[in-house]
């Protein structure tokens, strides 16, 4: 916090901060810290809240601060049969939620997010809402999922139709919906696929209400079922949705479409898996072995 101190405005706190010390220590965070790129920049946005609309400072030009670099970081990818070693020591919802993870590139969060509504068994299909960016898409629902999804939704209406019978308030809704729809809520197209066990209190409305599981115990449960099984790399629900990526890519699908199913906005993130897959595909044969 040295570089926070200066001489023309306090903070609330009564920090004295400028402009200048702003700077220094971004820079500081970059030379003598060496944080990462994302660290810095997420330094770098609250701390330019802070002066231009808490304190009201005018910032001006930043190009003499210097700014972490980003580095070519390659995604950790499991092979088939790591993946299949890795389902082979999880059981019940989490391994349904990792196979979902896996077979339709999902993001964590997105596959807790769920609503019955959004799973489409007659078209195979899963629908995410309001993704990374608010943006919808559709992805893949694996064959081989649906009688295991089916039975997993079949359990869930119990506990559904008890919280009705409880009048435990409906399930929080996007975009104001609870004043278009007032009863949609408690309707069990809406209900989530992956409800909390327990209910817990609405941040903003204050009412107690079920929410959809956190990620936090799938990412553990997936953590230690890597372990079990072996597998030498650190294993997070997010590496599933790359390895489905690069799969996906092995197996010739068009890059566009894959970008499509995994949400991304420009094609060239994509492509990051392509420098994978091109180690996992068989390597090329001679014109002339061919003969």
């Amino acid at each position: 916090m040295d570089y926070l101190k200066a001489t023309n405005q306090t903070t609330p706190a009564g920090v004295l901060i400028t402009v200048t010390s702003f700077q220094n220590y971004i820079s500081h965070l970059a030379t003598r810290m060496r944080v990462s790129a994302n660290t810095q920049n997420q330094a770098f946005c609250a701390l330019l809240f802070l002066l231009r609309d808490i304190l009201g400072l005018e910032v001006g030009v930043l190009e003499n601060t210097v700014r972490a670099k980003r580095g070519h970081h390659l995604p950790t990818v499991l092979s088939v049969e790591e993946v299949r070693r890795l389902f082979d020591h999880m059981t019940g919802t989490s391994r349904l939620m990792a196979e979902l993870i896996y077979g339709g590139g999902l993001r964590v969060s997105e596959c807790c997010k769920f609503r019955v509504k959004d799973i489409d068994f007659g078209t195979n299909q899963l629908y995410v809402r309001a993704g990374k960016g608010f943006k919808d898409r559709t992805t893949l629902l694996p064959d081989r999922l649906k009688p295991q999804l089916e039975t997993h939704l079949q359990r869930i209406r119990e506990l559904y139709d008890q919280d009705r019978r409880d009048e435990v308030e409906g399930v929080a809704m996007p975009d104001a919906l609870d004043r278009k729809l007032p009863s949609a809520s408690k309707e069990w197209a809406w209900f989530w696929a992956f409800p909390s066990r327990a209910l817990a209190v609405d941040p903003e409305t204050h009412v107690v209400r079920r929410w959809y599981a956190t990620d936090s115990a799938l990412q553990k449960m997936i953590a230690d079922a890597a372990r079990k099984a072996g597998i030498p790399k650190r294993v997070t629900p997010h590496c599933l949705r790359h390895s489905f990526a690069t799969q996906m890519l092995v197996n010739g699908v068009d890059i566009r479409e894959v970008q499509e199913l995994l949400g991304h906005s420009n094609v060239e993130t994509t492509m990051i898996y392509l420098h994978v897959a091109r180690g996992l595909r068989a390597p090329p044969r001679s014109p002339l072995d061919q003969l």
